[in-house]
């Protein structure tokens, strides 16, 4: 009787599964939004909202530990809010614009893919150096971040805390090389039209290309974002090498371990991409006002997501981890701007 009573009163203490959820996914908005917060400091301005709230996702694990109570609500913003908003940022992507005005700068995007993860990949070997994180990194590089790694993480089955690592490492070093760009623009040799395909080409995020390309003017910066618009375009085809590489690999291993799941969110992309490009705005009206909010929603979305994944990361595994793949990640990203400038 006594035990029954004890139960019910631990029950009662346990909120109801439902409850958890919605625990948990209000728990990853509200550090979302502490990292918008944090976003608008002085110097935490040019890290941005997305690092701004990774950093304080694992400090809280380290000082509080994982909320286990609320665990399905974190879990369902790391994957599924996680793929809603890589869906979303199809919406990002003109296809039309790609294929009429970027089909020359594809080739060098395609390039730039290719050595990005190569090179991190050998240099990863050299270093002995996590190969999972690594491989993260160097798609993050070579293509477009945060949704790079976040498209091929279920991919390769990735631990959360390995793709919330690689997202951390990216958003930083990504912020650090922007800022390094802006810099540089005076000084460099380059026109605004060179400088745009440039930083383009060469940089990790769009966030960051659209930071890097501002100061060379409107005409600078859409040939910027047009050469990252290529590398975005080229993700969904390097995820189905991916699937192809790792269903040889697993080959003759046992099924149930190695099954490899169907990116679905990856057709919602392409969906999503052919609907920005030819019928919002189009055959049906929509409103600048309309898409800024949507890519608002997308950037909560994916900020709350990566908020689950830093709940996952222990610091103590970080310092033995993530070091040699940052390494290799750094001079990759280094090599790469002396290749595409010298290219331009």
């Amino acid at each position: 009787m006594g035990q029954t009573n004890m139960d019910s009163n631990t029950a009662k203490k346990q909120p109801s599964k439902q409850m958890a959820w919605l625990y948990g996914v209000a728990f990853t908005f509200l550090i979302a939004l502490l990292g918008y917060v944090l976003a608008l400091v002085p110097g935490f301005d040019r890290v941005g909202q997305l690092a701004c709230a990774i950093i304080i996702a694992v400090f809280y694990r380290q000082i509080f530990g994982y909320p286990e109570a609320i665990r399905p609500g974190i879990a369902f913003s790391s994957k599924r809010l996680l793929r809603a908003a890589i869906i979303l940022y199809g919406l990002k992507l003109n296809i039309d614009t790609v294929l009429t005005d970027g089909l020359g700068l594809l080739a060098i995007d395609a390039g730039v893919i290719i050595f990005a993860i190569f090179a991190t990949i050998w240099l990863a070997k050299i270093f002995k150096a996590d190969k999972n994180i690594s491989l993260l990194l160097g798609v993050g590089t070579g293509i477009c971040g945060a949704a790079a790694i976040a498209a091929i993480a279920p991919i390769v089955k990735s631990k959360d805390e390995d793709t919330a690592i690689g997202v951390g490492i990216i958003a930083l070093m990504g912020t650090i090389f922007a800022v390094a760009y802006t810099i540089l623009r005076p000084i460099l040799p380059l026109d605004a039209i060179q400088y745009g395909i440039w930083s383009g080409s060469s940089l990790h995020e769009v966030a960051h290309v659209a930071l890097a390309g501002a100061p060379a003017g409107d005409d600078g910066l859409a040939i910027a974002l047009l050469s990252k618009l290529g590398r975005v375009f080229l993700l969904v085809p390097v995820c189905f090498i991916f699937m192809a590489i790792m269903k040889r690999k697993n080959k003759g291993n046992d099924a149930r371990d190695t099954k490899i799941e169907f990116p679905w969110f990856l057709v919602g992309f392409i969906i999503f991409s052919i609907l920005g490009s030819y019928v919002f705005g189009h055959s049906i009206p929509m409103s600048e006002g309309v898409m800024d909010g949507i890519s608002v929603l997308t950037t909560w979305l994916l900020t709350a997501a990566m908020v689950g994944l830093g709940l996952n990361v222990s610091l103590k595994d970080l310092r033995t981890r993530a070091l040699r793949p940052l390494a290799a990640m750094t001079i990759t990203s280094v090599v790469l701007s002396v290749i595409v400038y010298f290219i331009v």
